[in-house]
């Protein structure tokens, strides 16, 4: 690939982990940027190397706290201000995607508003992993390169060798999604990968009070494909209604592992085998011995060559 001398990678606080990773796959070091933090809570970032002229690709996951997407900003308007030549962030979870379009009466587009924050920061380019919504590529009016987690979990789902071996949606929305899991382990394990869906009803968020199986699931080995397990409270209760309709295993697989609240406990004590995600978030697997980590540093560092010797980007991650 072109010389790590046209580019730089940094990281901030939630991408110090994932951003070794891609160095070590690229063959360069990782940049050293500073956080400075003042007693009431306020920080700034800067650089203690020169960008001037660079490539500059920051890796950061907007994840809660709101601090984290304020890291990224004020890393992007140093990078800016320092002369860089491009500014690419590098965001594995893009935060507040769940709020992409106004469901209700007076709401705000989440979404929409950290996209026009990255823009106003100055970031030319955007590189993000499985959106919540495929729309939100449409909130930015700069390139965003979107990598599907599937690319790093089929493998290890196909690794298995699981014998009757069916994909599940964990609600009607996520079909698409599930459905082009299915199909990609169609092509890596050369056999039929049918598919069911979850429907379930919500009355408030990280709530459901109604879930059925749409499909047969007897005898068989389900993996409910998903973006992102929040509470986990909806995954445990499907792996719990599977098992009761004749699973023979249920896991799961999700690109985000946010784990908020009691996730882990609730993961720890359901019937999963596991829970496999991708490090698009930093995590401690110690937390739940369920939790079974594949890293998307290859993936990235292929996207990010991809970009520097002009090539496709899609291609880069299907080899």
């Amino acid at each position: 690939m072109e010389s790590s001398s046209q580019f730089k990678i940094f990281a901030g606080s939630k991408g110090m982990a994932l951003a070794k990773g891609i160095c070590q796959e690229l063959g360069c070091q990782l940049g050293a940027l500073h956080v400075d933090r003042f007693s009431d809570g306020e920080f700034c970032t800067y650089f203690e190397e020169s960008v001037r002229g660079k490539s500059v690709y920051l890796v950061q996951s907007t994840c809660p706290t709101s601090d984290n997407l304020m890291e990224l900003l004020l890393m992007i308007d140093a990078a800016k201000r320092a002369s860089a030549y491009k500014v690419i962030a590098v965001i594995p979870y893009f935060g507040w995607a769940r709020q992409d379009r106004k469901d209700k009466p007076r709401v705000s587009i989440g979404a929409k508003l950290v996209a026009n924050m990255l823009q106003t920061a100055g970031a030319d380019r955007v590189i993000t992993v499985d959106l919540h919504a495929d729309q939100i590529q449409g909130f930015f009016d700069i390139p965003v390169d979107h990598i599907f987690g599937s690319n790093v979990l089929a493998p290890y789902v196909a690794s298995l060798n699981l014998k009757k071996l069916i994909v599940a949606s964990p609600d009607v929305g996520g079909s698409k999604r599930a459905s082009n899991f299915a199909k990609k382990l169609h092509i890596m394990t050369d056999r039929e990968v049918p598919m069911v869906i979850c429907y379930k009803h919500r009355p408030e968020f990280n709530q459901v009070s109604e879930m059925r199986i749409l499909g047969d699931i007897y005898g068989k080995d389900v993996v409910i494909f998903d973006d992102m397990v929040d509470t986990a409270g909806t995954l445990c209760k499907a792996a719990e209604i599977m098992k009761e309709g004749g699973a023979k295993s249920v896991r799961a697989v999700v690109s985000h592992a946010v784990l908020s609240g009691s996730a882990c406990q609730r993961i720890e004590e359901s019937v999963l085998e596991e829970v496999v995600c991708t490090d698009s978030l930093p995590i401690d697997p110690a937390r739940c011995s369920k939790l079974r980590v594949v890293s998307l540093a290859k993936s990235i560092a292929a996207t990010i060559s991809a970009i520097q010797n002009h090539t496709s980007v899609s291609e880069a991650n299907t080899q």
